[in-house]
């Protein structure tokens, strides 16, 4: 699709994967709606990149995980624009849990995941599915995770919820054409602040050290990486639907020699 003077809403995207997604779509041209659940002044510092580049942008606060705020942020993006062509659903959540422990999560836990992580983006696709179809041609993005496949990352409840993200992408695929294209991107390690917080600084520089030292491409994601794939779908891919893409340098097929 032509994205020069499309409309994107970005969730969460007032930092990282998702302010790397509205710069690089503001970058074709795109006008973007930026999403936050509490970071106004990073959305606000995200906005004014994106308008320096010569495009419009609103920043709308909006917590994905409450239905009437999702159907708000559609309804603020249309009153503002008069139309959506792309929704990228971005914002997302985790719990740090080593894997091995089971009683470190509660059932709380999942549910509070998966309303962000899942069902976030199944109530941004319901509230946006009547903008999109009046568009010839139009795409969602859901960002999963290489942890939805693999059942790898920050915990299980955060796994969990991502791989239930990859099965909402095929099903979403399935009802939402002619006009709509659905596909999902799952990151593996994304270099950045979220994981160094998360992991703690020197179980983060360790783990991606050792990545580095398997990925077939010598490196992992960075936020930049991930946002120009999705740019890449949506500007280059009108006849994909469905589909899961991994990056991650290859990491996943574990296949590369040591490197010495």
């Amino acid at each position: 699709m032509q994205l020069t003077d499309s409309v994107a809403i970005v969730t969460g995207s007032s930092s990282g994967i998702g302010a790397a997604t509205a710069l690089a779509l503001a970058g074709k041209g795109c006008h973007v709606v930026i999403n936050y659940s509490r970071n106004s002044d990073g959305a606000e510092q995200v906005a004014e990149q994106c308008r320096a580049m010569g495009v419009e942008a609103l920043v709308q606060q909006a917590d994905v995980a409450e239905d009437e705020d999702c159907r708000t942020l559609v309804a603020a993006t249309l009153e503002r624009f008069g139309r959506l062509d792309v929704l990228v659903n971005n914002a997302g959540t985790t719990k740090f849990c080593d894997h091995a422990d089971l009683q470190g999560l509660s059932k709380d836990d999942f549910l509070h995941l998966y309303s962000v992580n899942t069902v976030g983006a199944f109530q941004m696709v319901r509230a946006a599915e009547a903008a999109l179809r009046e568009r010839e041609v139009a795409h969602v993005i859901n960002m999963a995770s290489i942890a939805g496949i693999t059942g790898v990352g920050s915990s299980i409840a955060y796994a969990a919820s991502k791989g239930a993200m990859v099965t909402l992408t095929m099903s979403l695929a399935r009802v939402m054409g002619p006009q709509v294209r659905v596909n999902a991107i799952c990151p593996g390690f994304v270099q950045g602040e979220w994981l160094a917080k998360g992991l703690g600084q020197e179980t983060y520089d360790k783990t991606l050290t050792g990545i580095r030292n398997i990925a077939p491409l010598s490196d992992t994601a960075t936020p930049k990486r991930i946002a120009d794939m999705a740019v890449g779908i949506i500007s280059g891919m009108d006849w994909t639907t469905g589909e899961t893409f991994i990056i991650d340098g290859g990491t996943h097929l574990h296949t590369a020699p040591l490197k010495r």
